[in-house]
């Protein structure tokens, strides 16, 4: 039976039988040129034999390219360019750093989006401690982990058609069921159910997007986040955290023996670079720390560790906090050892932008190196700012700073 399939390629029309044969009669004059070079002692005829192994070389060559070119052409139409591009790519990219990015939110997608163009070996370790908005609700009604940050840094990773990622980011706006969903929550749910398991499901939506990396969520466990305030007050809740005006305190998981993945332990055993944020301090970067023995590994880890500020404060969260307050949020939840350098944003918010945050009670982070430098931690200034839209890091800058940063470190060791 699968000679007979095989034998389908030899059918007229498919444009490859010439092309074999090609093929084989290039083979067949390099071992004749062979057999007459070795036999011959006539220099004549071992020049003759010289010019028929170099036909035969060239006959297997255009064989084999114009068999592959009409591979492409079946399975890639008009773009069989591209091709050569992405073996290429994909290559180097396999020998690049391994890297492990850990947070939530629009920060870690966003770095993730930078760092792919240097590298494959990207594990984003992700919060699944979301309870808001689309996320929220599949997780309420459905008893699903939340999908949404998750999605994020899929598409982020993405190197799929443009048009998939953009359907794994469509949200609905109509329906009273389906409005305020995206379709890839839909589809990360639906493939949880189908598969049975969450981390089964995430492996299957990499596949469609044919991410560059892995995507792991710190656990698989439900965990609810709680924040301590200042007043003596208790916030239950991820999406609850921005609500009070009071200070936090501290944050915690429930429950607080929740477990990490297996791939987590794993990546951050194996990094070169372990990145934490940007992201939101207590409600993108926090619930991944506090998983039990994820910052632990974190600081045992031979890896650079990095800690990247955010730019802008948070109501709710982190007002008023200069860039090491931010650091000194993490030491205090974890330990010493978590974090090796900070970058830290130094460029100017343009006044528009400025004046628009302002509205939200958000400021620019103020960058108070010697602060940072007192909890021995190194410190890396940049102009790292993109406020075309929101205010937001660069992603091209700052993957650049850190992978630079990386080869140097490397270079050194």
């Amino acid at each position: 039976m699968k000679i007979l399939k095989s034998l389908k390629w030899l059918y007229p029309g498919m444009g490859v039988k010439r092309w074999v044969l090609l093929t084989v009669f290039g083979i067949s004059l390099i071992s004749m040129g062979f057999v007459m070079a070795i036999s011959e002692p006539n220099p004549a005829n071992k020049a003759y034999a010289g010019i028929i192994i170099i036909l035969g070389v060239l006959g297997v060559i255009t064989g084999v390219k114009r068999i592959i070119k009409s591979f492409v052409t079946i399975l890639l139409p008009q773009r069989e360019d591209e091709l050569v591009d992405k073996i290429y790519k994909k290559r180097i990219l396999e020998r690049g750093f391994k890297i492990v990015a850990v947070g939530g939110g629009t920060g870690l997608s966003m770095l993730l989006h930078g760092l792919k163009e240097y590298t494959s070996n990207i594990t984003a370790i992700v919060t699944v401690a979301d309870d808001g908005g689309s996320s929220g609700r599949l997780r309420q009604d459905l008893g699903v982990l939340p999908p949404g940050d998750i999605r994020n840094c899929l598409v982020a990773l993405a190197d799929a058609e443009p048009l998939v990622a953009k359907l794994f980011q469509f949200r609905f706006q109509e329906g009273s069921e389906l409005s305020g969903h995206s379709f890839g929550n839909l589809f990360i749910t639906a493939m949880t159910k189908v598969t049975g398991d969450f981390d089964a499901a995430i492996k299957e939506s990499s596949k469609v997007l044919a991410i560059r990396g892995s995507v792991v969520p710190s656990t698989l466990d439900k965990v609810t986040l709680t924040a301590e305030r200042s007043d003596g007050s208790t916030t239950v809740g991820e999406s609850n955290i921005a609500d009070s005006s009071s200070p936090i305190k501290r944050v915690h998981l429930n429950p607080s023996n929740c477990r990490p993945t297996n791939e987590a332990i794993e990546a951050i055993r194996k990094a070169d670079c372990v990145i934490l944020g940007p992201g939101s301090l207590y409600t993108s970067i926090m619930p991944n720390l506090l998983v039990g023995g994820v910052y632990q590994e974190i600081a045992a880890s031979r890896a650079i560790k990095i800690y990247v500020c955010n730019v802008m404060t948070q109501r709710g969260e982190t007002e008023d906090y200069k860039a090491s307050d931010h650091l000194k949020a993490i030491l205090e939840h974890t330990s010493s050892g978590i974090v090796d350098y900070c970058i830290i944003n130094t460029a100017k918010i343009p006044d528009s932008a400025f004046e628009r945050y302002k509205g939200e009670n958000s400021y620019p982070v103020v960058p108070d190196m010697e602060n940072i430098k007192r909890a021995r931690c190194k410190v890396i200034e940049a102009h790292l700012v993109n406020a075309s839209d929101y205010v937001r890091h660069d992603s091209s800058k700052l993957a650049k700073i850190i992978i630079d940063l990386v080869s140097s470190l490397k270079k050194v060791k």
